[in-house]
């Protein structure tokens, strides 16, 4: 659930107690295990460590006011949740391993591990893997996955095609000048009125009279 607490001594005091309980003993152990440079804050309505502007002054997704965070702590509406950013790929495969080999069940989607008790978290393996994260590997893994996303999709060159179209045919130009531009003029437009008449054009008299006058000539 979201919430809009300023700060995460407040969020917690927002909770059930059973859910502060688990919550607080989970933050002490995660601002334990975190590498020097990340900074705690409030983010998405959640408590959240986060690589300080100061340090990567981009922001998260290119927002120079937003800190790109590391790892979220939360409590939801059926569970409560860690969300752990550097969580995916290998890394998440190596995880999932190593949290399975504890006897805990495992609920997790894309970077998220769900639990209802505390009881139910392999909460030293969780520490184990955020202590594994400088902040200096968290932005390369970051940064190589933003990169990842910035290719050209598919279709790209068709559609860079249709707008030129769609720039011919924009207000300012005529029809016309479009059937110019891409090689096609009047002659063809003639040529199909004809057609649809139905009718052929015979020439005029007098042009019929000149030709007669020069063929004798």
């Amino acid at each position: 659930m979201k919430s809009s607490a300023p700060s995460p001594a407040q969020y917690l005091e927002q909770l059930p107690a059973d859910r502060k309980k688990a919550l607080q003993t989970v933050r002490r152990r995660l601002k334990s295990a975190l590498p020097a440079g990340y900074t705690e804050t409030m983010q998405y309505g959640m408590i959240t460590y986060a690589v300080p502007l100061k340090r990567y002054p981009i922001g998260y997704l290119g927002k120079s006011d937003t800190p790109v965070p590391f790892v979220s702590l939360a409590s939801q509406k059926n569970h409560m949740a860690i969300y752990m950013m550097c969580l995916y790929g290998r890394d998440e495969e190596s995880f999932r391993k190593k949290y399975l080999t504890t006897g805990l069940k495992l609920d997790m989607g894309k970077c998220c591990l769900r639990f209802r008790k505390l009881e139910d978290l392999a909460l030293d393996v969780v520490c184990e893997e955020i202590a594994a994260w400088p902040v200096q590997r968290f932005l390369e893994k970051y940064e190589a996955a933003r990169g990842s996303g910035t290719r050209k999709p598919a279709g790209s060159v068709r559609a860079k095609s249709t707008a030129k179209t769609k720039s011919a045919l924009a207000p300012g130009k005529s029809k016309g000048a479009f059937k110019k531009q891409n090689g096609t003029g009047a002659g063809k437009a003639k040529s199909t009125a004809t057609k649809k008449s139905g009718k052929t054009r015979l020439p005029s008299k007098k042009t019929a009279a000149t030709k007669k006058a020069t063929r004798k000539g």
